[in-house]
């Protein structure tokens, strides 16, 4: 499929939406240019040059996002941009600036299952920290965990959380657990002997035991927008410490820790998180009272992070039902159960 045939971006096209979006008061887009466009996991992106017909206030570059399902994705997959349309629509706004890139426009098209995103270009101030999966440094983990703790904040235990802000965990989640059982069954035949009894039975268990620990999500207590896929290359960094997070097609209303056990518990080998884990854990609590959040302690956070490594057990088995390659899913397969039995999360099955 040809960029063309994905999504069209000519002049006309984009005075319409950045009209729309109240970001062109007047004027017209006179010629827009491609300058640079790959393709990310799920998704196309495109920065481009924009040339007005007169002075107005609109951006001179933004970066425009558009994802649509590629060729081999699992259906499962195919909202995420439906997903991420609505969180600049309808979370965003309540976040201060500096936090995540301002969204000039959002749409989502029903019949097409596509859509655009045009954000604010940060090419030219902020970068990834590292090529994936060199890990960021110590320092910038600080500086991750801190702006994950603003994030969170701003919408702890918010009033609108479950009404104009995503939706709470009521009903058991018999579906999403059969889902569960049924993709781990195909994982564990597809990987054989790999896969040693007693991680199947973990998975069995945890699987068996999910709805009841679900309750912790029912209790509508100390829960925030979670981003959903924390990895710190869903981060960018300027020179001066400036750090803001992108790709919001995975984010729901969950315990803050899920965010964090999924930034080091999936990613980071035992001599790193060894290292920093707690410290980490400790930083963020730090940022989160600093941000205005009460009455939730540093052991109620730890708690909530076992809990949450175990959550994170299902990270590989949807990756690999969603056809990601082995490269990614492996590594997180293994590292997830070093995370899980470095905390005594067993325990937490029974």
């Amino acid at each position: 499929m040809s960029e063309t045939d994905e999504h069209p971006v000519t002049a006309d096209w984009l005075t319409d939406v950045l009209r729309a979006g109240g970001v062109l008061p007047h004027g017209s887009v006179e010629a827009v240019d491609v300058v640079s466009s790959w393709l990310a996991t799920l998704s196309r992106v495109r920065r481009l040059v924009v040339r007005y017909s007169d002075s107005t206030a609109a951006p001179a570059h933004i970066f425009i996002f558009l994802k649509t399902t590629r060729a081999g994705l699992s259906p499962a997959l195919r909202d995420v941009g439906q997903r991420e349309v609505a969180y600049y629509r309808d979370v965003a706004r309540y976040l201060p600036g500096g936090l995540v890139p301002r969204c000039y426009s959002a749409v989502w098209d029903d019949d097409t299952s596509r859509f655009s995103l045009l954000l604010e270009d940060l090419t030219a101030t902020h970068a990834m920290i590292s090529e994936w999966p060199v890990p960021p440094t110590d320092e910038q983990s600080r500086r991750i965990v801190q702006v994950y703790a603003r994030l969170h904040a701003c919408l702890w235990d918010h009033p609108d959380l479950g009404t104009t802000i995503g939706t709470f965990i009521d009903a058991p989640l018999t579906d999403w657990f059969n889902r569960y059982q049924e993709r781990f069954a195909a994982f564990a035949d597809d990987l054989g002997d790999r896969l040693s009894p007693r991680r199947r039975r973990i998975y069995e268990r945890a699987i068996a035991s999910g709805d009841r620990r679900a309750d912790r999500h029912r209790t509508r207590r100390d829960l925030t927008v979670v981003h959903g896929d924390a990895h710190a290359w869903n981060s960018l960094h300027s020179p001066d410490g400036d750090v803001r997070v992108v790709d919001w097609d995975s984010w729901r209303l969950a315990p803050a820790t899920d965010d964090l056990a999924y930034m080091m518990a999936v990613h980071w080998y035992p001599e790193r998180r060894h290292r920093l884990e707690d410290a980490l854990l400790r930083h963020y609590h730090e940022a989160l009272v600093d941000a205005g959040v009460r009455g939730f302690g540093l052991d109620a956070l730890r708690h909530d992070y076992r809990h949450a490594v175990v959550r994170q057990l299902s990270v590989p088995v949807f990756q690999h039902s969603a056809k990601l390659p082995a490269a990614i899913w492996w590594s997180h397969l293994e590292r997830i159960f070093l995370a899980f039995d470095d905390l005594g999360c067993e325990e937490l099955l029974a």
